[in-house]
């Protein structure tokens, strides 16, 4: 194997292995020594050396999967375009990350890796400020939000950060059931129907008078 060849192995093995142990311990209860131990690295700083820090670590691991993802959120998108409504848009959202996960097969650690990511202050802006820098994402944002009742402000933001949560926390949940061997008899489609038919009510809930 060339030198070169050698370094996208030793990354994609760091990759790996970081996003193993995040989605299993935490980001901040993970050193860079235990992540090259665990990819089979004898140098304590292979880490540092091909990452850098933590936070240039943990986008790393996003951009990894972001381009599948990305690429079925497109594909959606040109099949409902024009005739979209507030469901259509916010399942452009859900089942791309859903797919991908379904398709990498069991065990995976990407959506438990997400949820440790959200709960760091830090790491959570980097994660959202990620997301809506791509384009797809963002046009799916305006579509679904020229779709969706008059809301306060104050409110249309609060269901904007259940409505990640939900996504989040709800696909950890599957693929942790799934990693103890306890969600078999469910499947990530029917994830993605619930999460969809539960963001769908929350955006569309009416408004308490005086919020």
């Amino acid at each position: 194997m060339s030198r070169y060849g050698r370094s996208v192995s030793t990354r994609e093995s760091i990759l790996t292995a970081a996003e193993r142990l995040f989605a299993e311990h935490g980001v901040t209860a993970v050193s860079h020594r235990q992540i090259g131990e665990a990819a089979g690295q004898g140098n304590n700083f292979a880490v540092g050396y091909h990452f850098g820090d933590r936070t240039a670590l943990v986008r790393a691991i996003l951009h990894r999967h972001a381009e599948p993802i990305e690429h079925r959120r497109v594909r959606m998108i040109e099949r409902i375009e024009g005739h979209g409504e507030v469901r259509d848009w916010i399942a452009c959202l859900v089942r791309p990350f859903t797919e991908h996960l379904a398709e990498l097969g069991s065990p995976t650690w990407f959506a438990r890796f997400g949820e440790q990511v959200m709960t760091d202050p830090v790491l959570r802006r980097v994660v959202v400020d990620d997301a809506l820098a791509g384009e797809p994402v963002r046009q799916v944002v305006e579509r679904l939000n020229h779709c969706l009742p008059a809301l306060p402000v104050p409110v249309h933001l609060e269901r904007g950060d259940m409505a990640r949560h939900l996504i989040s926390h709800g696909c950890a949940e599957r693929e942790r059931a799934l990693a103890e061997g306890t969600g078999r008899q469910d499947t990530w489609e029917r994830t993605a129907t619930g999460l969809i038919d539960a963001i769908t009510g929350l955006w569309t809930a009416p408004v308490t008078p005086g919020r």
